[in-house]
């Protein structure tokens, strides 16, 4: 569904992705963890073509959208949902919902969708008229992923979509994520809690300084000696 080869992205003179390759199969759910400017949050952002790549080639379903404009990878089918949840603050909800929905056409169908966005996270129905920067952080967050989802995406990609929420908000992240990709999506995800990434990964990719130090299923990653004692706060 997605494949990624050789990515690099500069930053002035710094080389923030140095030869990155990632590989995700249709409904997985891939995780990209490591530390603070390991280069997590370029990735995405270049898969996207929200920076520029030094060199690399990006393919979605078999087609290569390297060099495409963003809003031509939104229409193909592919979205992300950005770190600290950028919601539009002096509009509703259902306006930030409607403005997902920008690359469609079909008026009844965008309709459907703010149904099913709401069936989704009834809060969001509750609050359907009032302010989006007068949420709470993670109701802000389920916004920042029904807008997302207001695309009909083949492919979402969720950048630190835990940051800053309680842990009870968190673990009501990871089930939106989970109910989500049981709906037939592909998720990449770049998260700072790797022990709940990488327990619903089928894949996972590990980041040092820009480049892949190590890769594998999720669950082996969780029992790795290394992962435990630099991302999971244990030792073996």
């Amino acid at each position: 569904m997605l494949k990624v080869t050789n990515l690099h992205v500069n930053y002035g003179g710094i080389n923030a992705l140095r030869g990155i390759d990632i590989n995700i199969e249709e409904n997985q759910i891939v995780t990209l963890i490591g530390a603070n400017g390991a280069g997590k949050s370029s990735t995405l952002r270049a898969i996207m073509g929200l920076v520029e790549k030094a060199r690399g080639k990006v393919e979605y379903d078999g087609e290569d959208v390297t060099d495409l404009p963003t809003k031509d990878i939104v229409k193909k089918g592919m979205v992300m949902v950005p770190e600290g949840r950028r919601v539009f603050e002096d509009l509703t909800v259902e306006e930030n919902l409607i403005l997902g929905a920008y690359t469609r056409g079909d008026f009844s169908g965008i309709r459907a969708e703010i149904k099913n966005i709401y069936d989704m996270f009834p809060r969001l129905k509750e609050r359907s008229w009032q302010k989006a920067g007068t949420l709470s952080g993670g109701e802000q967050q389920m916004l920042a992923v029904g807008r997302a989802l207001m695309v009909k995406p083949k492919v979402l990609m969720m950048d630190e979509p835990s940051l800053g929420l309680a842990p009870l908000l968190v673990r009501d992240i990871f089930e939106i994520i989970s109910r989500i990709h049981s709906q037939g999506n592909t998720i990449l995800l770049v998260e700072q809690n790797a022990k709940k990434a990488l327990e619903i990964a089928d894949y996972a990719y590990v980041l040092e300084t820009g480049e892949l130090v190590l890769e594998g299923p999720g669950n082996e990653l969780l029992e790795n000696s290394k992962v435990q004692e630099a991302y999971l706060g244990e030792a073996k």
